[in-house]
C-alpha cells in the first residue's frame, strides 16, 4: 500500500469513529434530556403496573416522534434519542459506502449498499410503523 492509501483508510477509520461517538453521545443527551423532562412533569404520577398500556399513538411514527419532541415532550424527545441511536448505525454505513466508493473498492460498495438496503427494508419495509 502507497502512503496516499494508508491515509486514507486511517482518516476514513476516523470519521467513522468520530461518527459513531457522536450518534450516541447525542443520542443519550436528548433521551437524558427527555428524561429530566418527563421526570420533572410527571414527578406526582402513581405508577399502575396491575395494567399494560402501550406507546400512545404519536410515538408509533416518525412524524409523531418529531412533533412531539419540537413541543418538548419529556416522552416525545426520549423517543426522538432512541431513533438517533438507531440511526447512527445507518449513517456509518452509509458514509461506509462513500468511504469505499472514494477507494474505488466497487465490491465493497456493493455489499455495503446490500447491507444498507437491508437495514433500511428492516427498518421501514417489514411492515414496522415508523
Amino acid at each position: 500500500m502507497n502512503a496516499v492509501q494508508v491515509w486514507g483508510d486511517r482518516r476514513i477509520e476516523e470519521i467513522v469513529g468520530t461518527l459513531l461517538r457522536t450518534g450516541v453521545i447525542l443520542s443519550a443527551s436528548v433521551v437524558a434530556f427527555g428524561a429530566s423532562i418527563y421526570l420533572v412533569r410527571h414527578r406526582a404520577v402513581r405508577v399502575n403496573y396491575h395494567t399494560f398500556h402501550g406507546e400512545p399513538r404519536d410515538y408509533t411514527t416518525i412524524r409523531g416522534i418529531l412533533h412531539s419532541a419540537y413541543g418538548l415532550h419529556g416522552q416525545g424527545l426520549i423517543q426522538l434519542g432512541l431513533l438517533l441511536l438507531i440511526a447512527t448505525p445507518v449513517a456509518r454505513v452509509a458514509f461506509s459506502i462513500w468511504g469505499f466508493a472514494e477507494e474505488h473498492d466497487r465490491m465493497y460498495v456493493v455489499f455495503t449498499v446490500i447491507v444498507l438496503v437491508i437495514l433500511l427494508y428492516s427498518l421501514f419495509g417489514s411492515g414496522a410503523a415508523l
